[in-house]
């Protein structure tokens, strides 16, 4: 850990909010120092100070990234004032995946993810595995807890999530949020 990442300068904090509203609108695949410094007013050389690395600096973006994430997921749960329920808690969770707002968060996760999966020891270390975790807490939230705390429970989580994730797939690829929906609450509605 850098002496910056411990107590973070305001100059720093001010560069990776303007990072990661470049990597919303840019992605984070094939991220280059020089133009992201560039549009963010800053140059390379203060970039790799401040993070250390360019891997430094994405795993900056992807912390910022989950703080967005984990936000969300704690604002549906406060929010949560329908009925309980594993598929009631999917559907405010697909109203919000599916939401044309989030398309930039989504985008940087679904990067973030696979690259995780391919590039276990790199900067995006462990961040597939954190959001499985952080998703399937929520989707918890909606069993009972004789439920909830069974291998089955765990293994109906899963799917849902399964369910949830391709849909988000396929909806990030091809914008059809009509056949998505449709998919998602049709499942939803065979679990009840």
């Amino acid at each position: 850990m850098t002496r910056s990442e411990t107590n973070p300068s305001p100059r720093r904090q001010e560069l990776l909010e303007a990072a990661y509203a470049y990597v919303l609108r840019s992605g984070l695949g094939e991220l280059s120092l020089r133009p992201l410094a560039e549009e963010i007013g800053s140059s390379p050389r203060v970039l790799l100070y401040l993070f250390g690395s360019k891997d430094g600096l994405i795993r900056a973006l992807l912390a910022r990234a989950r703080t967005d994430e984990l936000a969300a997921l704690q604002r549906l749960t406060d929010a949560r004032k329908g009925p309980d329920g594993l598929a009631a808690v999917a559907g405010e969770l697909w109203q919000w995946l599916s939401d044309e707002a989030h398309r930039g968060l989504l985008t940087v996760w679904v990067e973030s993810y696979s690259r995780s999966l391919i590039d276990p020891d790199g900067p995006w270390a462990g961040f597939a595995h954190g959001t499985v975790d952080d998703w399937l807490t929520l989707l918890a939230a909606g069993q009972p807890p004789e439920t909830r705390d069974t291998d089955a429970g765990l293994a109906q989580r899963t799917l849902v999530l399964a369910v949830l994730r391709g849909a988000l797939l396929d909806l990030l690829a091809t914008g059809d949020t009509a056949r998505t929906g449709a998919a998602v609450r049709l499942h939803l509605t065979a679990m009840e």
